[in-house]
């Protein structure tokens, strides 16, 4: 795998030519053209399909419609809340509501159905679709039925990635989506597009789990592909079938694009075909001469079996590597293991070498990324006649949509896994969050899934738990569970691949998937359980600002799994209040009584009382801060909490990551950068101001109040710098934050407080 310094030219489809001040000359020579780097930036497919849904007619500021939205059981409670708190009348294009990550989460009784038939009752009165839970999770659902060439989706999943099928799709908090349903717009700068040319074709074995974690072991920590495109392109690409691409282009979420896009040949043809939406397939290919802001090189025949050891899909091996280098790596997992965790728990993987081999609990084929019919069927043909055994491995396997199950159970692939002892589910997404299958304290799991955050596989830090997960493709998982739970990969087993052609059938989605047609019904009521609460009030960004540290974080990078849970807390998404107490209990359990001390001073605040009754340590800190600006008072001054974290926000889309903070009273992030744009975003719609500082020694520290003088006119008038103070010592430390690059409309979104109160009519 190579990645360029610079630039890159694409030409014919089939040559590159690195940016150099001689590479004019040689495309000449090639085509006998002169292009110029700025014609050829605009002959990508993704630039293309962007100018056609950009509404703003200027391709550097975009401000982008998309052609259909989607959302699961975790987002679209909050996102239909939002948007019906601003006047939502009905969906002004197709909106999907699937329900694959409440399905089998337990927690909170009736919570999970209700949010299921709140969802139903608002798809007939807004105009909407909802898939029953079971069907499909929420990425099958939209490659089989809503995808189409040079469409846009905006999803509030990470993972909303159709780019295989020539769709561009983004996965954003949900405010993003309630822009979309008011009818606003999704704005950006022009992203960056890098060009990924693949050539050669995967050896026997190999799967497209490997090629994602081969490629995202390459580009995650140097950032090289950070909210930009991906461009698949080049011969290579042909020489994987169309599922086989859906399973790397749905893992690019973890390098920390924007999106992604392929181009398109007759299999994508024949997929749409398969799919009875032939018309959705439209030709996509490069220009003649097409640049590409970066490019990484692929020959697929090179890729080997891989493996992401815990706590990241970027900590990457080939399978081969770690079983010749077991100990050391296993060693190196559990330093970063005491890092993480504080050293509160010990992760022991040492202890899994057996004889010399490495021994796991657990192995996992699902969701969105491994439930594929492909990925399934090989697993089975690996597995064919042989036991998984009575020992600890467990195997259990997800088919990605209900249609999917169907042509398993039809071709026998269903039957040759139960006969080893694996056990085949329904449609869910549970095993990539932790609702569901959460392994036994200390145990070793493999998944085909999206990620192997920290206790994202169920266990609780806070109970002394630890388990962990490593991502792995479905055939090297079936060949560790034909090998009774020792580490194999594909590669080492000869297996004879019937591949099997894949018919789909509908008629379950048309017997139980509700479908308004575009038709609202306003006279339906909607459904709601006394789970469902309404967004708390928010107040708009006063003048100054007095700011508490309530929790100081030093890790590389924040996970979104860190800041808000996933797993038994879903059962609470429809209640901001209810999960707002979860809100950072896995990384600083301290975090939601020290922020709601402050909160309670605001509140005092706000309705005339004294602040300093409700929190007596703002006083001594007020009294400092007057030393110097004599003026502030309960009137103009503001009252919040805000936390400081390196890289905040990878992973997971969930708006709740910002908005449980938000809810606690807080009213901004400090962070050296954001490991996402999605995070960002989310920060920026619930009204918080998403600060940056220079990397090097902090000017506070956790439990220090900040100063923020005229922080209200330095948003309004675009203010490159912000000064701050940190209370310390009996006096002020001044220090600077910047906010970096924010549209009028965000601005906007911040002074009013949040998304709801800018567009509340």
């Amino acid at each position: 795998m190579k990645l360029y310094k610079g630039g890159a030219y694409l030409v014919n489809g089939s040559q590159l030519v690195e940016e150099t001040p001689e590479a004019a000359d040689v495309i000449k020579s090639m085509t006998g053209e002169n292009v110029t780097k700025d014609e050829a930036a605009k002959n990508t497919i993704a630039y293309n399909i962007l100018q056609e849904h950009n509404t703003s007619g200027n391709m550097e500021k975009l401000k982008i419609k998309f052609d259909k939205l989607t959302s699961h059981d975790i987002t679209f409670v909050g996102i239909i809340q939002t948007a019906r708190a601003s006047g939502l009348e009905k969906f002004p294009i197709p909106y999907v509501l699937t329900n694959c990550h409440n399905s089998l989460c337990a927690v909170g009784g009736t919570i999970n159905e209700d949010d299921h038939m709140f969802g139903l009752s608002c798809a007939k009165k807004y105009g909407g679709m909802y898939v029953p839970p079971h069907q499909a999770v929420i990425h099958q659902f939209a490659r089989e039925m809503l995808a189409g060439g040079g469409k846009m989706i905006l999803g509030s999943d990470s993972h909303t990635r159709y780019g295989a099928l020539g769709t561009m799709a983004m996965g954003e908090g949900g405010p993003e989506l309630v822009k979309q349903l008011l009818e606003q717009t999704y704005d950006i700068n022009m992203p960056g597009i890098v060009g990924i040319y693949l050539t050669g074709t995967p050896a026997k074995g190999v799967g497209p789990q490997d090629i994602a974690l081969a490629i995202i072991g390459e580009v995650f920590a140097n950032g090289y592909v950070k909210n930009k495109v991906m461009e698949f392109v080049g011969p290579g690409v042909s020489n994987m079938s169309v599922d086989y691409r859906i399973g790397v282009d749905v893992m690019t979420t973890e390098t920390t694009c924007l999106s992604s896009i392929w181009r398109t040949d007759d299999k994508v043809r024949e997929f749409y075909d398969i799919h009875g939406r032939v018309e959705e397939y439209k030709e996509l290919e490069p220009g003649k001469v097409t640049y590409y802001d970066g490019m990484i090189e692929i020959d697929l025949s090179e890729i080997k079996p891989m493996i992401a050891m815990p706590f990241h899909p970027s900590n990457t091996y080939t399978i081969e590597e770690l079983n010749a280098n077991l100990l050391d790596i296993l060693d190196d997992c559990e330093k970063k293991a005491q890092v993480s965790f504080d050293g509160k728990v010990d992760l022991n993987l040492k202890s899994k070498v057996r004889n010399g081999k490495f021994y796991v609990d657990q192995g996992i084929i699902a969701g969105c990324a491994g439930g594929g019919f492909e990925n399934i069927c090989d697993a089975a043909d690996i597995l064919n006649g042989a036991s998984i055994g009575p020992d600890e491995f467990t195997l259990s396997v997800y088919p990605a949509s209900t249609p999917i199950y169907m042509e398993l159970v039809k071709n026998g692939a269903v039957a040759k896994l139960m006969q080893t002892g694996a056990i085949v589910k329904t449609a869910f997404c549970g095993p990539c969050f932790g609702a569901g299958d959460t392994p036994a304290n200390n145990a070793f799991s493999i998944r085909h899934s999206t990620r192997n955050f920290p206790n994202r596989e169920g266990s609780k830090i806070q109970s002394g738990q630890i388990s962990s997960v490593a991502l792995m493709d479905a055939r090297s998982i079936a060949a560790t569970a034909a090998n009774k739970g020792y580490l194999t990969a594909a590669t080492d087993v000869d297996t004879e691949y019937t591949k099997p052609k894949y018919f789909f059938d509908k008629t379950i989605y048309e017997n139980r998937v509700f479908d308004s047609k575009g038709v609202a019904d306003p006279s339906v009521e909607i459904h709601f359980g006394p789970n469902i609460k309404d967004w708390p009030k928010m107040s708009a960004l006063t003048e100054n600002l007095i700011l508490k540290v309530v929790s100081e974080i030093h890790d590389p990078v924040t996970t979104t799994d860190e800041l808000i849970p996933s797993g038994e807390t879903s059962s609470y998404r429809s209640n901001p209040l209810g999960l707002a107490e979860f809100t950072l209990s896995r990384k600083d359990p301290e975090y939601v009584g020290r922020a709601k001390e402050v909160q309670r001073a605001e509140h005092a605040r706000i309705e005339g009382g004294q602040p300093y009754e409700a929190l007596p340590e703002l006083k001594s800190a007020v009294e400092v801060i007057k030393t110097k600006f004599s003026d502030i008072n309960e009137g103009n001054t503001g009252i919040g909490s805000t936390i400081f974290a390196v890289k905040p926000g990878d992973g997971s889309a969930r708006e709740q990551a910002a908005s449980c903070q938000k809810v606690l009273g807080g009213w901004a992030n400090i962070a050296n950068e954001y490991a996402t744009k999605r995070y960002r975003s989310n920060l920026i719609n619930w009204g918080m101001l998403p600060f940056l500082i220079e990397d090097g020694e902090l000017p506070f520290a956790n439990s220090d109040y900040l100063f923020l003088p005229d922080i209200r006119r330095a948003v309004e008038e675009k203010a490159d710098a912000i000064t701050a103070y940190a209370v310390k010592d009996g006096g002020l430390k001044e220090f600077t934050m910047t906010l970096g690059d924010l549209t009028d409309e965000e601005r906007e979104i911040i002074l009013k407080g949040c998304l709801i109160n800018y567009n509340r009519k």
